[in-house]
């Protein structure tokens, strides 16, 4: 996540302003809205969220948020161990990983227009900001056009490795393929 997402420094693991606009909600409601919309449950959100906050130089403090979740965020009831923390935390980056390759295959499949695309990473968009939000952050605009400046180059990247991949030598009978192959795309 960009750095501007993170909320002002708190003196201890007890004190967040993470998650307020949640103050009275329950897990089950937060995890309704979040199966409609994303990938990942509330409690994959929250400590994914947390994981981030907490990073230090030597790693994420993976026990703090564990004991502290329930003073942490509102949805919370129960402390979590350092491994459910953990175990979390992999789970969410997992299926952000899984939905970026399904993202990434319907675009190069032509499954979709340029139109289609466009409107689903403006909606996919529009509820990272709505997230972003209720987590208690903000995001500026330089830092979701840097974000997005980061997604074209490595969308591009990807692009022109497959083009290299797919073209550089010929799949039946593996004699390299000449520029002209290559430029066509």
């Amino acid at each position: 996540m960009p750095e501007d997402t993170h909320s002002s420094a708190r003196s201890s693991a007890s004190e967040s302003d993470r998650f307020e606009r949640l103050e009275s909600a329950e897990y089950d409601r937060v995890n309704e809205f979040l199966r409609d919309r994303v990938a990942f449950t509330a409690r994959e959100w929250a400590i994914a969220r947390l994981g981030a906050d907490f990073r230090t130089g030597t790693g994420i403090e993976m026990t703090t948020i564990g004991e502290n979740l329930p003073d942490l965020v509102p949805f919370m009831d129960d402390q979590y161990t350092r491994q459910a923390v953990y175990q979390s935390r992999k789970s969410f980056e997992e299926k952000v990983r899984k939905a970026g390759a399904t993202f990434l295959y319907g675009a190069y499949s032509d499954f979709f227009t340029a139109d289609e695309l466009d409107d689903i990473a403006y909606e996919a968009t529009e509820v990272a900001r709505f997230l972003i939000e209720v987590e208690g952050a903000s995001l500026s605009h330089e830092t979701e056009r840097e974000a997005e400046e980061r997604v074209k180059a490595a969308m591009e990247a990807v692009h022109r490795a497959s083009l290299e991949l797919r073209y550089d030598r010929c799949p039946n009978c593996g004699e390299r393929l000449g520029e002209d192959a290559i430029e066509s795309e």
